[in-house]
């Protein structure tokens, strides 16, 4: 490959971007609107515009990507994770076109991509497997049979794609019908596809991966372990490598399985397949995700392997670099920080970032989207950047990590960084003979009070908004005068800025942040009672409920599929006073 499209966004592309330039080839970096002047467009050596702004209509666009890879003369496509990297009809649309795919084989996605199809290769090798629906469920009536049958917990998840979205786990029967018609819409806002099966949930497990990658030539390495046990909404915020108190028989299983798995698959590329281990030892494959992972720094820097580099050459034809599992060097954390609040149950913050002042030292590495200035858009993920710190114990990599937690600072935004500190003090997470943090830990045994992040004020229009031009797929920065723009005198007055809101009306119904009120579970007129779950608002990729702030009627303002900002009043409860 001589030049290659990333067909990505935010801190991965900017990663693959890094690693383009380390393997020399040259790279090409697409954006939304909303992403124009977005760090990864910079560091690319080219970048072109995908002209709209909703996920559907940019990065998750094929066409619209194909023809910006011929445009700009790329012969390769990496997909990095998320959007279209577990999608086998993005992967047969590339090779189609004539260019190199930098990831496993479109067959090799359909079979693995579908956790249906990928729990019934795992029986085939003999992986440890919990009980399962043997194929994608039509309706809720037969998720409450498969849990009468098999009993509760149970997890409702999607068929297709992969992070913890459209996964839904059922503690009661009553909830069962909500819960499965959540994360079909979920899977379908996600992935495009609203097929979910179902599975016994393991209470209070851990989430252990390992790591394979493989080449064109039949080599299947499996690189090392990870532990993902500490998640918030099935989604990962702090990652581990290697996988922490487990025992070498429990290791060696991982490492069998997972080697067996994708060699009988016939993998290409990299790749993650996971497992849950509960408390009494019970282990479950849990699925493979096609694709490199989030968290794939932490085992980069406890073995030495780039696993971009070898993706790269994996795709040009080349063998591994290295023939064996290599033996780990020392312990890494993967810090997720995410633009939310965890204050507020981790709602998302989009914004402005005023400061943004990352930590250094031994054993930090940094891989960000965002600097100082950036902006974090509504539609899109709600991550910023990766905190990585290594140590040669565990031990000391806590002691950095609470040294590079406490040094980071960032403004205008709210983000996770309390949380992490917090974590990092926390005896279930940091104690020398135990590892009590599970996938739900969060939820039930995390009791820390967080305090909820400022809400800065807007800032001043600056003094000159820079905006961009492409000429023949170039980049070109433009700066005006933003008052001009706004019909202001230059020499006149500065703008009144807007008054404060009235005090809070107790029956308004306000969305919590901002995103799209994605649907209304309850009708115009129906009574609910206090706290009750009535609307649901679609930012940053998560579902966040709305609840009824008092006992009453529903009077809905606002229609289903429109964009609110945070705190827009979209209805009201009536109340019987």
């Amino acid at each position: 490959m001589k030049k290659l499209l990333i067909a990505n966004r935010g801190e991965i592309a900017i990663r693959i971007a890094r690693a383009c330039r380390d393997y020399g080839v040259q790279s090409v970096a697409v954006y939304a609107d909303a992403d124009i002047d977005a760090l990864h467009v910079r560091q690319a050596d080219e970048a072109y515009a995908l002209n709209g702004q909703r996920p559907a209509d940019t990065y998750l666009d094929i066409e619209k990507l194909l023809a910006i890879a011929k445009r700009s003369g790329a012969d390769a496509v990496h997909p990095g994770y998320g959007f279209l990297s577990e999608r086998a009809d993005f992967a047969r649309a590339v090779i189609n076109a004539g260019l190199v795919w930098v990831g496993p084989n479109p067959e090799t996605i359909d079979v693995l991509g579908d956790k249906v199809e990928a729990r019934k290769l795992a029986q085939q090798v003999g992986a440890p497997l919990v009980a399962g629906t043997p194929g994608p469920v039509e309706s809720a009536a037969q998720v409450l049979a498969f849990a009468e049958q098999h009993g509760l917990p149970i997890a409702i998840k999607a068929a297709f794609g992969g992070g913890g979205r459209g996964m839904k786990v059922a503690w009661r029967l009553d909830e069962v019908a909500e819960l499965f018609a959540s994360a079909v819409r979920e899977a379908e806002a996600a992935f495009g596809r609203g097929e979910c099966f179902v599975e016994q949930f393991l209470d209070r497990p851990r989430h252990i991966e390992a790591q394979v990658i493989a080449d064109k030539h039949g080599k299947v390495v499996v690189v090392g372990t990870r532990d993902c046990s500490l998640q918030r909404r099935n989604q990962k915020l702090v990652e581990e490598a290697p996988a922490p108190f487990i025992s070498d028989a429990q290791r060696e299983r991982i490492h069998q399985s997972a080697h067996a798995i994708c060699a009988r698959a016939g993998y290409v590329g990299a790749g993650t397949v996971e497992f849950l281990l509960s408390q009494d030892g019970t282990l479950s494959f849990l699925e493979v995700n096609t694709r490199l992972q989030v968290e794939h720094p932490v085992t980069e820097e406890t073995t030495g392997v780039d696993l971009v580099i070898e993706q790269l050459r994996i795709a040009d034809g080349l063998p591994l670099s290295f023939s064996e599992t290599p033996v780990p060097r020392g312990h890494s954390f993967e810090f997720r920080i995410n633009a939310e609040d965890p204050g507020k149950g981790f709602l998302p913050t989009p914004g402005h970032i005023s400061a943004f002042q990352p930590p250094s030292g031994p054993g930090v590495r940094l891989d960000s989207g965002v600097v100082t200035g950036s902006s974090v858009p509504s539609t899109f993920d709600s991550m910023m950047a990766k905190l990585i710190v290594s140590g040669a114990t565990r031990e000391q990599a806590i002691a950095r990590a609470r040294r590079a937690l406490a040094e980071f600072n960032i403004e205008g935004i709210a983000s996770v960084l309390p949380f992490h500190r917090a974590v990092m003090e926390h005896a279930d997470f940091t104690g020398a003979d135990r590892f009590a943090v599970h996938t739900r830990w969060i939820e039930t045994d995390f009791a820390e009070q967080i305090t909820l992040a400022p809400r800065s004020a807007l800032s001043a229009d600056p003094e000159v908004l820079r905006t961009f031009v492409e000429i023949d797929g170039k980049r070109h920065e433009l700066g005006l005068p933003a008052a001009l723009l706004r019909g202001i005198s230059l020499n006149g007055p500065a703008p009144a800025s807007a008054s404060p809101s009235e005090a809070a009306d107790p029956q308004a119904v306000l969305t919590p942040v901002a995103g799209n009120l994605h649907a209304w579970v309850v009708g115009d007129g129906e009574s609910v009672s206090a706290g009750q779950v009535i609307a649901v608002v679609e930012a940053m990729k998560m579902e966040t409920s709305i609840l009824a702030p008092c006992a009453g009627v529903v009077q809905i303002a606002e229609q289903a599929g429109a964009y609110f900002e945070a705190g827009c009043v979209i209805g009201r409860i009536k109340t019987a006073n």
